[in-house]
């Protein structure tokens, strides 16, 4: 398998504490990573550093091959690396068909060439069969109409994903997608990025329940510190003495 994201040395410190501290991993292409470690470990800084929310002091951030350290957030999207947030971020007024429809590609907006063109009512017809067949995949196709405020915690973490699809991403960053959600609703988040991996994306993780990254993760990188304590297998870095301290000692903590 190939590298499709490359995380070399990220260095970042607020008000001089360090967050990172020279982390470095890879996720290769078409697999599921998981990003796990105890609470301050780095893992958030890290992502908000590869999805461009904060700019790395130090390092590199690699999209199959192309340095995209720094750039803003809406140029890495288009580049074809779209994350999800912990907290998901719909519009709750706005219908769940709606808030897929703000994060579909090359929106033509009310653009005077689109509307010379006539393509502006084909890429609106196009965008919403393209939502509604992410809706129906999600198991969400017969909520399209209601207010994303109607939705269970659960399902708004599926809308989440939803409208990270609708970028037709490459790779997608998932923040805990199934914080706070119930077991039956996240062995169904489960199944979803199962059937994804299927489908070729390649996705980076961070979640807590052990359970899902057992099930789901093909390669797991631990954070420690602010930098990478180990990698591999879940099994492996289960195992791992130095995993089980950090777990424990942030525990004690």
């Amino acid at each position: 398998m190939t590298t499709l994201l490359e995380v070399r040395d990220l260095r970042k410190s607020f008000g001089g504490v360090a967050a990172l501290r020279g982390a470095s991993f890879a996720v290769a292409r078409g697999s599921i990573t998981a990003l796990i470690g105890p609470n301050g470990a780095g893992k958030s800084t890290a992502f908000q550093c590869i999805s461009g929310v904060i700019a790395p002091d130090a390092g590199h951030v690699l999209l199959d091959g192309a340095d995209i350290t720094g750039r803003r957030p809406e140029r890495i999207t288009a580049s074809g690396l779209v994350r999800s947030f912990q907290v998901p971020r719909a519009i709750q007024l706005l219908s769940v068909l709606e808030n897929m429809l703000l994060y579909a590609q090359h929106q033509p907006g009310e653009g005077m060439l689109a509307a010379l063109a006539g393509t502006g009512r084909a890429r609106e017809r196009e965008a919403a069969g393209q939502a509604m067949a992410i809706l129906q995949r999600l198991g969400l196709a017969g909520h399209a109409a209601a207010p994303a405020s109607a939705l269970s915690g659960g399902q708004k973490k599926l809308l989440e994903i939803g409208r990270a699809l609708m970028a037709r991403p490459r790779m997608l960053l998932l923040d805990e997608p199934a914080a706070g959600v119930n077991p039956t609703l996240a062995g169904r988040i489960a199944e979803h990025l199962d059937a994804l991996r299927g489908d070729g994306m390649t996705i980076l993780l961070v979640e807590h329940r052990m359970d899902m990254i057992a099930r789901l993760s093909d390669h797991v990188v631990v954070m420690a510190e602010g930098q990478v304590l180990t990698e591999g297998s879940f099994e492996a870095v289960a195992a791992d003495a130095r995993v089980q301290s950090a777990y424990m000692g942030a525990r004690a903590a």
